[in-house]
């Protein structure tokens, strides 16, 4: 006979049955009775009660036999573990083999039946008393059975549940965790069965699981049961959905990655194999699992029950939910609804600072690029036929550094190189990925013995160091609350989309420039006027390349719109609602060349700095096709994401003329200054800018300073040329009065002006130039804003005091 406090039926259940039916089936219990009425689907199930699991043992009289076992078990004894807890779990399925058990297990798929059809096929799966809560999951830790179908079979795999609280790993954890084996109750949670094998499942998360950055949901999903993304054997699809925004009613995805989906779990053939895993076919690896649609329907549900969840404790509760597309019905279906216990738990609002803890012998030294230490291996690069051999964790040593290096470039703990200065290529991406480089620093690739292990310290100061060995240093965590934040806006430079989360998490007052060429050359990789005329790119290799990465657009050119809205979106997202200004494409012809297909549309030029670049492209016959997909993607930010806190600005614009024909062209792609807030920053960065400053002023919102060029272009200095690198010196007399006209000429206007070059970051004293000069905002380097904060305040500080600052 069957005690009816034995089975508890989901729509029974809430949050506060945990002590009955553990926190798995609690949480779906919540789901279903309170979230299907906003359209949140959970199969039906029923919970086997833990009272229903301490009674069987009890009256098997198996707690005093468990309690000896596990004190048996010696701590590291792999052996005396895997023994002891093979007992346990045979002591519990001989203990819950009894009439009661089966009864309850009985009666409640008889019920199922009913509503689903008979043999109606259910997951089985585990609910511990301290499972999935927020400061500890349990997640795979006890056994989950799928596609289980008929009263016998179910019987067998809810004993095989209960007996899983004594796996190796559980007993573990629990361990680890200090929960007491013996006080843990096991509830059994049998849901009907979504028929994912035929569609898709996965897993989404309500925040950014590797920032913690919180206003995103990150959808991951794969083909078949949702197993194998759940355990890690395949790579799912990745799509992020950023939160403000589709609150605000855009429906749209913020950016995806194809996944390689390798595998799929799908129904066996008989009752002897419940499931089968087999490999993807190549077509749907080459494809996403779920469109656009069911990603924002995910998300909406990820989103409603984060409220839920939230409301329920008093605080914000990021969650972690599996999710399954059933293939007969079409629709999503929500499985299974936990607090999130890794990201969300991280220490937010600090970062990190580097010291050396010893010293060494110097083998080399050169400029410093960011302010960290590493420690590898060295590799020397002497060209792409070298990259295959690199391993995550080296050194990367080299002449000098290509675009078509970065895939690599991400792997390396640090790069050093033999030229070059600190806006050169290896510096730029070093930075972007917030690893230490000494660039510039001659005969690296002599001095530095392959294999060798070497310190890469940016440290200390201007000048980095190469030192033999691995030397101590020490890491210190920064709280952001403790540092200064001056009037000044402190804006961060940021072209890497990867980067944007984890970046926005830093104190800051937004992105005072978001290269959009990195996105170009990183996530997209293809010349714009290859895919607006494909049919005049005569390299068969380059028309190969470009087929295989367009693949599943309708368009070549959609591919690029998406790459780059999706680049520029991210960062966008990442700091809305403050101003994000991304600088339209500025690579130099030989740049532009480097792309797939793009030779045949660049000309050949002898100093292509001085060229066809910037400004100078955007209304040209020659690239005006391209431009036209540039603004294409930055409409779709601001329009159909919603990211209207973007601006624009032009680089490299020569004449005031030139200024008129860009704005023209913005206008005639559907980017009109003032129109839906859109306002056009001009990047003064030729002295023509600055002395023209009044007539500039009235075309555009504002300045922002490209201290880079416009040092280059005061002096006169080739700032890639190492022999005369020693005169590129943004302190020079003349170049701080070139800043000071620049301010007090957009200021005599009443435009905003900042600064996005790297002086400021590299030189304090610039930057507290820069805030007595009234600078309205400096941009720098993630890894730079800590010192430059403080030497703005520093310098605010002592211009109200009427002190002289340094």
């Amino acid at each position: 006979m069957t005690d009816p406090a034995d089975v508890r039926w989901f729509a029974d259940l809430r949050s506060e049955d945990i002590a009955e039916v553990g926190g798995k089936n609690a949480a779906l219990g919540e789901l279903y009775g309170a979230l299907a009425s906003q359209g949140v689907r959970v199969p039906n199930g029923f919970a086997l009660t833990v009272g229903l699991y301490r009674a069987a043992l009890t009256e098997a009289n198996a707690w005093p036999r468990l309690a000896a076992l596990l004190a048996s078990i010696r701590p590291g004894d792999v052996a005396s573990l895997a023994s002891a807890a093979a007992e346990a779990r045979s002591i519990v399925h001989a203990a819950t083999g009894v009439p009661r058990v089966r009864d309850a297990v009985a009666a409640a798929y008889a019920h199922l039946e009913e509503q689903y059809g008979p043999g109606v096929a259910v997951a089985v799966r585990s609910s511990a008393t301290a499972e999935d809560l927020p400061t500890a999951s349990f997640a795979g830790q006890h056994e989950s059975f799928l596609n289980v179908q008929g009263v016998d079979t179910l019987f067998e795999a809810c004993r095989r549940c209960f007996a899983s609280v004594f796996t190796d790993r559980a007993i573990v954890y629990r361990n680890d965790n200090g929960f007491d084996h013996l006080r843990i109750g096991l509830s059994v949670g049998v849901m009907k069965m979504v028929r994912s094998d035929r569609a898709a499942s996965g897993v989404v998360f309500t925040l950014d699981t590797e920032s913690g950055f919180r206003d995103v949901v990150l959808v991951t999903g794969a083909y078949g049961l949702g197993e194998n993304v759940v355990q890690g054997r395949v790579d799912p699809d990745e799509f992020h959905v950023h939160k403000p925004s589709f609150r605000a009613g855009h429906r749209c995805v913020l950016r995806r990655a194809l996944g390689g989906k390798q595998r799929k779990l799908i129904y066996g053939g008989d009752a002897n194999q419940a499931t089968v895993d087999i490999e993807t076919p190549a077509a749907d690896r080459d494809r996403f699992c779920i469109g656009d649609v069911d990603v924002l329907a995910i998300a909406d549900h990820a989103l409603r029950i984060e409220d839920h969840f939230s409301r329920r404790a008093g605080h914000p509760m990021p969650m972690d939910i599996e999710w399954a597309k059933d293939g007969v019905d079409g629709e999503i279906y929500i499985v299974q609804a936990r607090p999130e216990t890794v990201a969300s738990n991280r220490r937010s609002g600090s970062f990190e600072s580097y010291r050396l803890g010893a010293s060494g012998t110097v083998l080399l030294a050169g400029r410093a690029v960011g302010e960290k230490i590493a420690q590898g291996a060295v590799r020397r690069v002497a060209g792409s036929a070298d990259l295959a051999a690199f391993r995550p964790g080296e050194v990367l040593v080299a002449e000098t550094t290509s675009p078509d290096w970065e895939p690599v470039m991400k792997q390396a703990a640090a790069i050093v190189t033999d030229r070059g200065g600190r806006t050169c290529h290896a510096a730029i991406v070093a930075r972007e990925l917030g690893i230490p480089a000494v660039v510039g620093a001659e005969n690296a690739t002599v001095l530095l013995q392959p294999g060798a292990t070497v310190t890469v310290s940016c440290a200390e100061g201007d000048t980095g160091h190469v030192y033999a060995g691995a030397l101590p240093f020490e890491v210190s965590t920064i709280d952001a609350a403790s540092l200064p934040r001056p009037r000044t806006g402190i804006m961060i430079n940021l072209g890497n989309p990867d980067l944007a989360f984890k970046t926005a998490l830093r104190p800051n007052d937004g992105v005072g420039l978001a290269r959009m060429e990195f996105i170009i050359a990183e996530h997209i990789g293809i010349h714009p006027m290859a895919l607006v005329e494909p049919d005049k790119v005569t390299s068969a290799a380059d028309r190969d390349a470009i087929a295989r990465l367009t693949r599943g657009h309708r368009r070549p050119r959609d591919f690029f719109i998406e790459r780059l809205s999706e680049g520029v979106g991210t960062i966008a997202a990442a700091f809305h609602p403050k101003p994000v200004i991304v600088r339209l494409s500025d690579f130099k012809t030989n740049e532009y060349a480097a792309l797939l297909g793009g030779a045949g549309f660049e000309p050949k030029e002898e100093n292509p700095m001085l060229g066809f670049r910037g400004a100078a492209r955007y209304a040209h016959p020659a690239y005006a096709a391209g431009f036209a997909l540039e603004c294409a993607a930055l409409r779709r930010v601001r329009e159909d994401m919603g990211l209207v806190n973007l601006k624009i600005m032009v680089p490299f614009c020569r004449r005031v003329e030139e200024a008129r024909r860009v704005l023209e062209a913005l206008a005639a792609n559907g980017l009109r200054r003032g129109e839906n807030g859109l306002e056009v920053y001009l990047m003064c960065e030729i002295p023509n800018n600055v002395i023209q400053v009044d007539a500039f002023a009235e075309l555009f919102d504002g300045f922002s300073i490209g201290s880079n060029d416009l040092t280059q272009l005061t002096l006169g200095v080739d700032r890639d040329s190492q022999i005369v690198a020693f005169d590129f010196d943004e302190r020079d007399p003349g170049m701080l009065e070139m800043l000071r006209l620049a301010v007090a000429g957009a200021h005599r206007n009443g435009r905003h002006i900042g600064i996005c070059g790297e002086a400021p970051a590299t030189y304090p004293g610039v930057a507290a130039y820069l805030a007595r000069l009234g600078i309205d905002s400096i941009s720098v380097n993630a890894d730079s804003v800590p010192r430059t904060l403080k030497a703005v305040y520093d310098a605010e500080q002592a211009q109200a005091s009427g002190k002289p600052s340094s």
